[in-house]
């Protein structure tokens, strides 16, 4: 029963976190990379590039977290182990989208040496 809960919870607020954080990203990336590269095509083109990657790492890492579940027999287990999976979700997502920043800042930094 509490096995239930947790995925409950742990999915609704994944989801909305998943959702939320990529439409964000993808609205606000727009004026980011047309700041980097220059071409709008390209621009909205990589955009939508990352936002799919983006959904598609962040859907993966909810079902292997679904899949490795131990079992929960507390409510504050419940509490804790679902408080545990989303803030490994929010770690994962802070660190990728400072790792696409990082990495089109230096690609367009050498891009533009050469």
């Amino acid at each position: 029963m509490f096995n239930i809960v947790s995925y409950v919870i742990f999915l609704t607020i994944s989801s909305y976190i998943t959702i939320d954080v990529g439409r964000r990203c993808y609205n606000a990336g727009k004026s980011y990379l047309d700041y980097l590269i220059h071409d709008s095509d390209l621009c909205l083109t990589i955009n939508r590039i990352l936002l799919g990657c983006y959904y598609l790492i962040n859907l993966g890492y909810i079902a292997i977290s679904l899949t490795t579940w131990d079992r929960v027999d507390s409510i504050e287990e419940v509490f804790t182990v679902t408080a545990t999976r989303i803030g490994s979700i929010a770690l994962i997502l802070c660190a990728l989208h400072y790792m696409n920043i990082f990495a089109l800042y230096f690609l367009r930094k050498n891009l533009t040496i050469k």
